[in-house]
């Protein structure tokens, strides 16, 4: 059968199976659509696996590139923890860290951080329905997480930082003197001058199983689950019901509408579809520790270029960005550096992962996901390039995006946040 004669199987295709396609196939699914969820490889296992399972519920305003010139020549240089700068993909990734750079100034980061607070204040709320109705709330604490500080001139510009954060935002923080943060977490660093409790966010202790509930949840009301290629995407123009279709090893699945959550492996599709999609990745490393003797870590806790959270595993041990175009072999540098660091910070005993974890967080250079129908492509829409908030955010794009596709009213305008405010391809 030819392609654009093939029968419609469901009302949408969700093409990615990561956190945000499986949130955005359940905003679906409760507002009435027949969805299928489409993946070559098995739910969460992506980009979604590896983070550091915060919800960042005070993650407004967004993570900037330096603008001072001590600064960036350092990380130019690779001698600063929380990034690294591969060289062999500089020439490619030059107009986009240069917009990057452009929107990390003051003015822009504060548009940037108005647009993003309407969706950090649901995103909590988002995740502790679905979490009700999955069964898993035992997969989530609410302790917060801690920043650590291990300098007096640091403590006093990172409170300035805070303080503001919480006259525009709202952004709730403590400060914690060395007393205070030996009561949180007993078994840190005692040498450490001070840090900020941030309260508001919530901590998943295993990222993967959350998503995998998810998916149990979207198949127990009627949802199915495919294996394909979801960057094969074809439109289907014959007949008398457009729409997109996929080819599976079962054979061709089809739909009206689709909706591309393929975090860093969309932008050849959509380029393909003429949308400019400056995309790139950050990418990212993670190590599971046992923790020695009797350690305990009761919360993530944030240092200079890592992030220590309590999983599921062990300790995870996540890295920074890491600037390189997404497939090129992995260079753990990074997490060999801050591995030290970590263990100054807390007894980390034993490694439990045989290689490192390597991962790559889709980023536009405006710091803000692209949610919305892709321009002049009847039926094809987008819930992607998260930054680094895709698990704090999957379910909310996922409301957002399915609000717009059933022609309810959406809780923000989406404007902000448009699939073509970067142009044509």
């Amino acid at each position: 059968m030819a392609a654009g004669a093939r029968k419609q199987q469901a009302d949408c295709l969700v093409l990615g199976a990561g956190i945000v396609g499986v949130s955005t196939a359940l905003a679906l699914q409760s507002a009435g659509r027949d969805v299928i969820l489409i993946d070559r490889r098995p739910p969460g296992t992506a980009t979604s696996f590896g983070n550091a399972g915060i919800i960042q519920a005070e993650g407004i305003t967004p993570y900037m590139l330096p603008r001072d010139i001590t600064t960036l020549t350092a990380m130019a240089l690779n001698r600063r923890p929380e990034a690294h700068l591969h060289y062999r993909s500089v020439l490619a990734l030059f107009p986009w860290l240069a917009r990057y750079f452009w929107n990390s100034s003051e003015r822009r980061f504060h548009a940037i951080a108005s647009a993003n607070a309407p969706l950090i204040a649901r995103c909590l709320e988002a995740h502790r329905a679905l979490m009700a109705d999955a069964g898993v709330e035992h997969l989530l604490s609410h302790r917060g997480y801690l920043r650590v500080v291990r300098d007096t001139d640091d403590m006093a510009a990172e409170e300035d930082v805070q303080r503001d954060a919480h006259a525009r935002y709202g952004v709730v923080y403590e400060v914690c003197n060395p007393d205070r943060l030996a009561e949180l977490e007993p078994h840190l660093d005692g040498n450490l001058v001070g840090g900020f409790l941030m309260p508001q966010p919530a901590h998943v202790s295993d990222p993967l199983a959350l998503t995998e509930a998810y998916v149990a949840l979207f198949k127990s009301r009627g949802g199915r689950l495919a294996t394909a290629d979801a960057s094969l995407l074809t439109r289907q123009t014959a007949g008398d019901t457009p729409g997109w279709s996929v080819d599976t090893a079962e054979g061709a699945l089809s739909a009206r509408d689709a909706v591309l959550c393929l975090g860093p492996w969309s932008r050849d599709l959509l380029k393909s579809f003429g949308v400019a999609t400056p995309l790139a990745t950050k990418r990212g490393y993670h190590m599971h520790f046992a923790a020695e003797g009797n350690a305990v870590l009761n919360r993530p806790v944030v240092d200079l270029g890592y992030v220590l959270a309590p999983m599921a595993r062990g300790i995870r041990l996540t890295t920074g960005a890491e600037f390189a175009a997404r497939d090129r072999p992995a260079t753990p540098r990074q997490l060999e550096m801050v591995t030290p660091m970590a263990r100054q910070m807390f007894p980390l005993g034993a490694k439990r992962d045989a290689e490192p974890w390597l991962g790559a967080r889709p980023c536009f250079p405006d710091m803000l996901p692209m949610v919305g129908q892709v321009p002049g492509q009847q039926g094809l829409w987008a819930n992607l390039g998260h930054h680094h908030l895709g698990l704090t955010l999957g379910p909310v794009t996922g409301e957002l995006v399915a609000a717009m596709m059933t022609g309810t009213q959406p809780f923000t305008d989406p404007t902000p946040y448009r699939v073509g405010r970067f142009g044509r391809a």
